[in-house]
């Protein structure tokens, strides 16, 4: 018997890159939609702009998956292209849904990242899928955005949603917080540029993320919307005290105006009860572990999710 086909959009991206190898490991067949075409003996890749809706629909009819996981999204809330944000977020993800939906067999589930960026500023300490919306930002508006046109495709596709709060690892991105700390304690630097030292962030470890997206994958749900997150909010103040304990040493700390954002977020905070009640999720992973893996391991600058 054939393996199951999982198509992975944002293949070679930071959480792409470890969702296809716990995929495989778990007897699927994976291919990738990526920004570059390769095939290797295990995982096959798609060079395919999901913003060319020709180019989108071919990829798929060729694929022809069982499961969907759409991770790739313009990700970093900084970039200075905020129409891009709606042309990749937005109109790239319906133009992969209209080419599932034209698939003689229509696969039997597809799960979507969006981001806990769609919540904005609640006025509540913890944050579960019953508060409103109310993003601040090009990035957090064009997930929501997407959120409502994909909600309009309920009835013709079996459909998740999944609300990642900020997650890390390695591999991601220098441009992210977490990983460019990381990468200045393990270098030993003297001083480091930061923004607001007193937002606080729910932070989760990349493993835990994925192990929650193939627990989604492989439920019978669907038509619905969970946080994927920690449920505890750390201050970036308290990071870094936890990586001056884990290396011994102390940096110079300023705040560099440029990186405080215009309508930062205070606090975030999810809550995991839904996912927890649907499919059992527990985070395995402390924040402490997470940045002693990093430290250990490094932090190539090769892209990631915020």
């Amino acid at each position: 018997m054939d393996a199951p086909v999982v198509l992975v959009t944002g293949a070679s991206g930071f959480t792409g890159r470890y969702l296809v190898p716990a995929l495989e490991a778990r007897g699927y067949r994976v291919v990738g939609l990526s920004s570059e075409a390769s095939d290797t003996s295990r995982t096959r890749a798609i060079a395919c702009d999901l913003t060319d809706s020709s180019a989108v629909r071919a990829a798929v009819r060729d694929v022809e998956p069982v499961y969907v996981v759409h991770l790739a999204a313009l990700a970093f809330v900084g970039h200075d292209d905020g129409r891009g944000f709606y042309d990749v977020n937005l109109f790239g993800t319906l133009n992969l849904l209209d080419a599932l939906s034209r698939l003689p067999t229509p696969p039997r589930k597809v799960l979507i990242a969006s981001s806990a960026n769609v919540y904005g500023k609640p006025c509540v300490e913890v944050i579960d899928e019953s508060v409103c919306p109310a993003p601040v930002n090009h990035y957090a508006c064009s997930k929501l955005a997407m959120e409502h046109m994909v909600r309009t495709w309920f009835e013709r596709l079996p459909i998740l949603i999944s609300r990642p709060f900020n997650y890390t690892g390695v591999g991601q991105d220098e441009r992210f917080l977490v990983p460019k700390m990381v990468a200045q304690f393990r270098r030993r630097a003297e001083s480091i540029e930061l923004g607001n030292l007193d937002v606080s962030r729910d932070f989760s470890d990349v493993r835990d993320v994925i192990g929650a997206y193939i627990g989604l994958l492989e439920s019978g749900l669907h038509s619905d919307v969970f946080n994927v997150c920690s449920g505890k909010a750390v201050a970036l103040r308290e990071l870094l005290t936890i990586m001056q304990g884990l290396t011994g040493h102390a940096m110079e700390v300023s705040v560099n105006p440029e990186f405080v954002r215009a309508n930062e977020i205070p606090v975030l905070r999810g809550s995991h009860r839904h996912l927890t009640d649907v499919i059992g999720y527990k985070p395995s992973f402390a924040l402490r572990d997470t940045l002693s893996w990093m430290l250990a391991a490094g932090t190539p600058n090769d892209g990631g999710v915020g």
